[in-house]
């Protein structure tokens, strides 16, 4: 049995994420403590009291889903469980990295903080947008956003899964593209609710700067393959997995391409590990055979445990 351990983005936070766990396990509780620290300001206490208007700052859900995701890692690993391969959704691919073993938690959490403003700052609010599209083929969404650019940018930036694609731009563009979709046949055309159009060319001013601190970075070589969201690439190096988190942050998010290239590698068992189930959902429509399993407390560790049959 092969087993990739996975870890969500942006999206799934919620106030209160993580407290159960770090009042159960030391391990998790470190995990808090030590990005509470490395941040300087009480990173904790926004994930497990909010406010959540302050929480869905994208400056701080990015360090405060990471903290989470690695809390509950934490929590995990005390069974002596480790993964045949790891892959995270956005800012996730930074937990799956400290997973492997190639960044720290305090390197982590800082470089994540600082890559939630660089995105935020990259495009003046209003000025970008996204939108998912479903139930419309990757080629036709494609084809639709390069019909409606006229100048200006709109491409695919979430390839999550059949039938859901995501794309990102400037408004204007994201608003032309949306229209071309329904009229090709797209079941839904959404506007979604963001703060910046995250993963097209539009955030090349925060890759350019997340390519300066992250090359300050120790990166390590990884316990486990990673395989990246920019191309779908399993990875171990640290020269490999650095170019993946700077490429990211205007490229697509290849998800559903990431899942087939884990089943093609033989894994049948996916554990989604941080706040929430999208990844767990995402997994079953791409492959329906898959085992998917999820752990966000207490209550979700002892049924994963069980589920895996590991024994205290």
């Amino acid at each position: 049995m092969s087993t990739a351990w996975i870890f969500p983005g942006q999206g799934s936070q919620k106030v209160g994420m993580g407290r159960e766990l770090a009042d159960a396990f030391a391990p998790s509780r470190a995990v808090f403590e030590e990005a509470d620290q490395a941040l300087g300001f009480a990173l904790s206490k926004l994930c497990f009291e909010g406010p959540e208007e302050e929480l869905k700052l994208t400056a701080n859900t990015q360090p405060a889903i990471l903290a989470t995701s690695i809390a509950v890692l934490r929590a995990f690993e005390t069974r002596g469980l480790r993964p045949d391969f790891v892959a995270g959704h956005s800012l996730g691919e930074y937990s799956a990295i400290v997973a492997a073993g190639g960044l720290t938690l305090a390197d982590a959490v800082v470089a994540v903080r600082r890559r939630g403003q660089y995105m935020q700052e990259a495009v003046p609010v209003g000025q970008g947008a996204m939108a998912a599209i479903l139930n419309l083929d990757a080629d036709a969404v494609a084809s639709a956003c390069a019909e409606a650019a006229q100048g200006e940018v709109v491409s695919p930036a979430n390839l999550n899964c059949p039938g859901q694609i995501v794309i990102a731009g400037h408004a204007s563009a994201v608003d032309r593209a949306m229209e071309l979709c329904r009229k090709a046949g797209a079941k839904r055309a959404l506007p979604l609710p963001v703060s910046a159009p995250f993963h097209c060319a539009l955030m090349k001013p925060a890759q350019d700067r997340m390519a300066t601190d992250l090359a300050a970075l120790a990166f390590g070589e990884l316990a486990a393959p990673l395989v990246r969201n920019v191309d779908a690439r399993a990875v171990r190096g640290a020269s490999e997995v650095r170019d993946g988190l700077v490429r990211q942050v205007s490229g697509a998010v290849r998800w559903q391409e990431s899942v087939e290239l884990l089943v093609r590698e033989g894994v049948t068992t996916f554990v989604e590990l941080g706040p929430g189930t999208v990844l767990s959902g995402l997994v079953r429509k791409i492959h329906r055979d898959a085992r998917v399993l999820n752990i966000e407390d207490a209550a979700s560790l002892e049924k994963t445990l069980a589920a895996l049959e590991v024994t205290a």
